[in-house]
């Protein structure tokens, strides 16, 4: 019974982990934190938020890494890449020296 639990909950979690990687960033997830700099101290849900915004561009903190932080760094370049992609605005309207870029948040 506990491993067809674990099954489920397994399968539920990689299908939200799917959906939030195939989803483009709506106008307000682009205009808030880890997108933004937060305005105060970083709430605990906003920490949370990150770390799933850097797990549906393919980090798992889980994962004993010996690369570790290559691999954060990595998700971090990719998280900047999806932004850059949802939420910038055209070039033609915008330099490329002017657009927003994610944080180097490591923590």
């Amino acid at each position: 019974m506990k491993s067809t639990t674990t099954a489920i909950a397994l399968l539920a979690l990689s299908l939200v982990s799917a959906r939030a990687m195939a989803a483009p960033l709506t106008p307000h997830e682009c205009s808030s934190y880890p997108f933004q700099p937060a305005s105060g101290e970083v709430t605990h849900a906003q920490l949370i938020r990150e770390l799933g915004e850097l797990e549906s561009v393919g980090y798992d903190p889980a994962f004993d890494d010996p690369d570790y932080p290559t691999n954060l760094q990595r998700a971090q370049r990719a998280l900047q890449a999806k932004y850059q992609k949802d939420c910038a605005p055209p070039a033609s309207s915008m330099s490329t020296t002017a657009r927003a870029s994610v944080p180097a948040h490591a923590g």
